[in-house]
């Protein structure tokens, strides 16, 4: 009995999407089985010194994190803000 084998794609394999006028994109179907995504999960962006970004699957530990930003980052939380920033 011989084993099916399925071929895996290399760490250097490439995917794109392309961006809607909304600045929305479609996460390719590898990326999304490699992840283990479904709807409604959350991703985290992070750029890097060489300026690359890590896309990855938000965690439970992100998340806190993030909930925790959030509250030092009202600043610009107004409604001036958000009509100078709306179209951006």
């Amino acid at each position: 009995m011989v084993a099916k084998t399925r071929k895996r794609r290399g760490l250097n394999s490439r995917y794109s999407s392309r961006l809607t006028s909304k600045y929305q994109a479609t996460v390719p179907k590898e990326i999304r089985k490699h992840l283990h995504l479904k709807s409604g999960d959350q991703l985290v962006y992070e750029l890097l010194p060489d300026d690359s970004v890590v896309i990855r699957k938000t965690t439970p530990l992100d998340l806190t994190y993030l909930k925790a930003l959030n509250s030092t980052m009202n600043e610009w939380a107004s409604k001036e803000d958000d009509k100078a920033y709306k179209n951006l």
